[in-house]
């Protein structure tokens, strides 16, 4: 949640967490921006008028980042143009102050639901890296890399879970199929493969004790 105003933002971060979600709050763009460049979160949503550095802005600089990511712009200006602004830097909705609480957790809800049922056979651009599910291939400015099954499915689970961290455990139950007790040096093995395979195209970054995410060049 990116809100300079106190008021608003805890009355929001209020409302947000007694539903159960996990909030992270920046007051400011430069902030905000900090924290993204490291993790990408199921949502965002962000105010228009912040004081360091234009909502529009910021928005479009998430939506280079990540095709999927849900954009909630939250302004008090109202005016077709504007939305018409939001919209084009790639905002996913838009919502005017004053708000109704209620609708803003509906908003969110539908957004989140959408994200999870997207098409999972969807190609996934990160960067000089292109992925395609369906046909299992993945390429490097355009040349196929050559990727074992497993490697592949490895990557595509990292890549839609692109800056956010995924454990060693979670790897294990929902690419291979395994329990959590299993030997994770195979994940170790296969990760050591695709930095190999992928360059400096992509970080594939290890989190200690925790597990691996995957950040763009």
């Amino acid at each position: 949640m990116v809100e300079d105003d106190a008021s608003i933002g805890t009355a929001m971060q209020t409302a947000l967490e007694s539903h159960g979600y996990q909030v992270h709050w920046f007051r400011s763009g430069q902030a905000a921006t900090a924290a993204l460049e490291l993790t990408i979160p199921d949502l965002v949503i962000l105010d228009v008028g912040l004081p360091d550095i234009d909502g529009f802005t910021l928005c479009r600089w998430l939506r280079e980042r990540s095709s999927t990511l849900p954009i909630i712009l939250v302004t008090a200006r109202d005016a077709d143009i504007d939305i018409i602004v939001g919209l084009d830097a790639g905002a996913t909705d838009y919502v005017t102050k004053p708000f109704s609480m209620s609708v803003l957790l509906a908003r969110i809800r539908a957004h989140l639901r959408s994200t999870e049922t997207a098409d999972s056979n969807a190609p996934i651009e990160l960067g000089r890296v292109r992925i395609e599910p369906a046909a299992y291939i993945a390429s490097l400015d355009g040349t196929p890399i050559e990727l074992r099954t497993r490697e592949f499915e490895l990557l595509v689970y990292l890549a839609r879970h692109a800056g956010r961290v995924v454990t060693r455990d979670r790897l294990l139950a929902d690419v291979w199929d395994l329990h959590w007790d299993s030997s994770t040096k195979t994940v170790d093995m296969h990760i050591a493969a695709l930095r190999r395979k992928l360059g400096d195209s992509i970080e594939i970054v290890a989190v200690r004790g925790v597990g691996f995410r995957l950040v763009v060049l």
